[in-house]
């Protein structure tokens, strides 16, 4: 089994149909959570599911509510932006992330693979977003 990084199949009909609304201060809320390595997320995930999902201090399932930052162009490029995520105090392995919409049934936006097993141990463990570039951004329509 193996996470690979990628825009999910599901949410790239999804947003033709309007299930997704970024918009930071009238959108959805966008969740990420964190799985371990026995997990199978990738451009097949159509949802968030506890399957699989990293237990462990400082981590509640479910994961975190994203900050969103409102879609913007980048040259002719749509791209989406987070604040960065942090878990403080917190004790657990992690393997790969899923970003999901909570107001859509939990439906799957895109997964992250880490490239690796991921650890912390009674400190903070923080996802960096890359940024909101044509090149860069974690959610990029070309």
């Amino acid at each position: 089994m193996a996470n690979t990084s990628a825009i999910c199949n599901s949410f790239k009909q999804e947003i033709l149909v309007a299930t997704h609304n970024f918009t930071a201060s009238t959108g959805n809320t966008f969740n990420l959570a964190l799985f371990d390595s026995d997990a199978t997320l990738g451009a097949s995930t159509t949802a968030y599911g506890t399957s699989e999902e990293i237990t462990g201090t400082g981590y509640t399932a479910g994961g975190k509510a994203l900050t969103s930052v409102t879609p913007a162009l980048d040259s002719s490029t749509a791209v989406c932006d987070f604040g960065d995520i942090s878990w403080t105090s917190s004790t657990f392995t992690a393997n790969a992330c899923l970003i999901y919409n909570t107001n859509a049934s939990n439906k799957a936006v895109c997964s992250v693979a880490f490239g690796g097993d991921k650890s912390v141990s009674s400190g903070t463990f923080t996802i960096q977003f890359p940024a909101a570039a044509a090149t860069t951004a974690i959610v990029r329509i070309a």
